[in-house]
This record gives structure tokens, sequence and C-alpha cells, in this order.
């Protein structure tokens, strides 16, 4: 099918999508950076930039994608809601499809859409799409289900086709091998800039990669290695994390700094679970009604649910569509991560030593040992820029 992408970002949906046979017709994107990597990986393919000025989408579009800015809607963001100045651009979405109801539509958020203000941004979502005459059904999905990151985000389709669009994203179930916390066999994913009230962790895999800062403070996850060293991945296998080639992003530097590029893969949707729904999209499987249940009377969103034209469910389903196997977290990583400094895993461990969360058995250990490392290996090269300056 003929796609248009809205808010591309970097193009994680679209390169997906391509991945399973579609063609994108046309890309939205208004940030700089972004666009001068759609620019290089994309050059054949007109590149709208604000939303709001685009007058309509070309004829041929069958499927109209928006992963719509999370700021307003994301635990780390503002929380301002659907309505926010970032999060409410969704409702240029639905001024394209009143001048043409395209058959599909595919909307990707973080899963906390589905919490904030008990449910009251999912709740105008599908209240717009019903009135339009649209089915739709919605998920939450797993990058670790193809991927070494765990990066919950819901995937959203409509459709006024005679195609049940929960056949599309509710049809696919698989049992994942998740890792138990080993510290002597395994690394382990956490955010070093959390420590009191969480951590992030994630065994043999990395915690949901963050957009950073749009000014270009990076905020990659740590990882504790086997050996007791602790590193920040380079930003190659931070590309690598989310599904894309390496040095996707390297086109930003032409027009901003380049720790910008941790921002850019933050905020991209992982390739392979775009890749997965284009497949599912080409062909969709028998949605098994079995699944059906009663939604929460509190009014609060499952992380899965469907509509069928005459009545809302919510769906028993986990996150995991696939199970691809990969190798071992610190087998993944093709580049030398850089070492976590003595300040900030100073600063780290003084948060852990104040929180009441629960830390694996001998994991403050092992960062105090990286510590006192680290403080040696900066002594040490103190001294030795002391000794060159005399």
């Amino acid at each position: 099918m003929k796609v248009a992408g809205l808010f591309a970002g970097v193009g994680g949906l679209e390169s997906g999508l391509a991945a399973a046979g579609h063609e994108t017709s046309i890309l939205c994107e208004i940030w700089e950076p972004a666009r001068a990597v759609l620019a290089s990986r994309m050059p054949d393919v007109p590149c709208e930039r604000d939303v709001r000025d685009l007058k309509a989408l070309p004829g041929e579009v069958e499927v109209l994608m928006a992963g719509f800015p999370c700021q307003d809607l994301s635990q780390a963001g503002l929380t301002a809601g659907i309505e926010g100045t970032r999060s409410g651009l969704v409702g240029q979405v639905f001024r394209l499809l009143d001048q043409r109801r395209v058959p599909w539509v595919v909307l990707e958020n973080v899963s906390f859409m589905l919490q904030l203000d008990r449910g009251r941004a999912m709740r105008i979502l599908i209240e717009a799409f019903e009135e339009r005459g649209y089915r739709w059904a919605y998920r939450v999905v797993n990058s670790l289900s193809f991927l070494p990151q765990r990066r919950e985000r819901v995937l959203f389709v409509a459709t006024t086709t005679d195609v049940d669009p929960a056949s599309v994203v509710l049809a696919d179930e698989a049992e994942p091998q998740l890792a138990a916390t080993d510290l002597d066999a395994r690394g382990h994913g956490f955010y070093w800039t959390e420590g009191v009230r969480g951590l992030g962790w994630a065994p043999d895999a990395i915690p949901t990669l963050k957009n950073g800062s749009t000014v270009g403070i990076a905020s990659p996850p740590a990882i504790l290695l086997p050996t007791g060293g602790v590193i920040t991945p380079d930003i190659r296998d931070a590309e690598r994390f989310q599904g894309f080639p390496e040095d996707w992003t390297k086109p930003a530097e032409q027009v901003g700094r380049p720790s910008l590029r941790w921002s850019l893969v933050g905020n991209a949707v992982s390739v392979p679970v775009a890749k997965w729904l284009g497949g599912c999209l080409a062909s969709p499987s028998l949605y098994d009604v079995h699944r059906d249940g009663k939604l929460p009377p509190d009014g609060r969103w499952p992380k899965a649910a469907r509509f069928d034209g005459k009545r809302r469910y919510s769906v028993s389903i986990n996150a995991y569509p696939h199970w691809e196997a990969r190798p071992a977290l610190v087998k993944f990583l093709q580049y030398y991560g850089k070492p976590l400094s003595a300040r900030a895993t100073r600063g780290f461990l003084s948060r852990t030593e104040r929180a009441t969360l629960r830390f694996a058995d001998g994991f403050q250990d092992r960062l105090r040992g990286h510590l006192a490392r680290m403080e040696a290996f900066e002594s040490e090269k103190d001294r030795g820029c002391a000794v060159a300056a005399e």
C-alpha cells in the first residue's frame, strides 16, 4: 500500500513498512536534524515541513501513519495530555481524514497514554475515530520481541475497510524467553540517571532508549557487564537497538551537534516492530474472538482492546507478537561503550542508598567496585596531566 508518514522522525515506521513491501509516498517532519536524516536515507520521498501547513494527502495514500509527539503523554514529559502543545498535533490527523477518509490509519505512542488522566487521551482518540466510521484495535507491543531493548509502545490501527483491524494487530502472540538476573553471566541494563523511585532493570537487555533533550543532552542507559564494569553504549549500538543500520542518524550532524542523535534514536519507532506490523497489514491473520472481554468499569484502558463497529472489547493478549532469537547483550554490542564516570557512578550510588527499592544481590557492591576503579583511573590521569604541565 501507499503510505503517508506524519511526524516521521528518522523514519522508523516507514523503514519497517518498506521492508514489508509498502511504499512511502510522502513524509512530514519539522525538526531539522530529523529532516536531514530523512533527506539522506529517503531522498526520493517528498518531505513536508509542518503538518499544519499540509493541505491534503496525495490521493494514492492508503495508509496514514503518525507517531505523533509523545512529550505531553510520557511519564518523563509534562503529562499535559492529548491537548498539550505537542501531542495536540494529533488533531491534524483528523483534519486530514475529514478531507478524505484514508482506508487505514496507524498511530504509535507511549504506553503511558493509556493511563494518563484516567485514560482521557485514549477516549478522545477513540471517539474521534468512531465518529468518522472507523473500526479500531490497539495493543501494547514490546520491542523486546525482536531486539534486546525493553520498549513498550501502543500500536493503534483503524480502518474503514472490510478487514477486521483486530486481525492485523491482535492475532499474533508468542511466549517470550525472558532472561533472569545473573550478574556473573549476563549484562544488565539500567537507568543510571535514576535510582530512587525506579531503576529500569533489564536482564540481558537495555531499558527503553529515551529521547534525551532537544538541546543535545544525551541520556543513554547504563549496562553492568559481567566483569563488573559499567558502560553507556555507543550511539551506533543505540541505533542497532532500534533496528536501524549503524550510523543511520549520522546525517543529523550536518545541521546540529552529534549528541542530538540520541534524541533522534530515542524518539524513533523500532524498525522490526514496524516491519511486523507492515506484514500484518499486507496479510492479516484470523482474530480469535475468545480473547474478548469486558472493558474495566473504572474507564481505564487495558493493554489491548478493539471496536468491531458496534461494541468495544478488552482483549487478552500479551505484548509479544513474536520472539526472535538474539545474541546475549554483551555480544550484541559491537562497539566499546563509554565507562560510566566516577561522578555519575557516585551520584547514582548515593541515590540507591537512599532508596527503598530492592536491588539484585551484589549490584551495589559491583557499582562500588566500578567507582573505585574509575576514581583510581581518573586520579592517575590527573597526575599524568600535572606532570605533563610541569
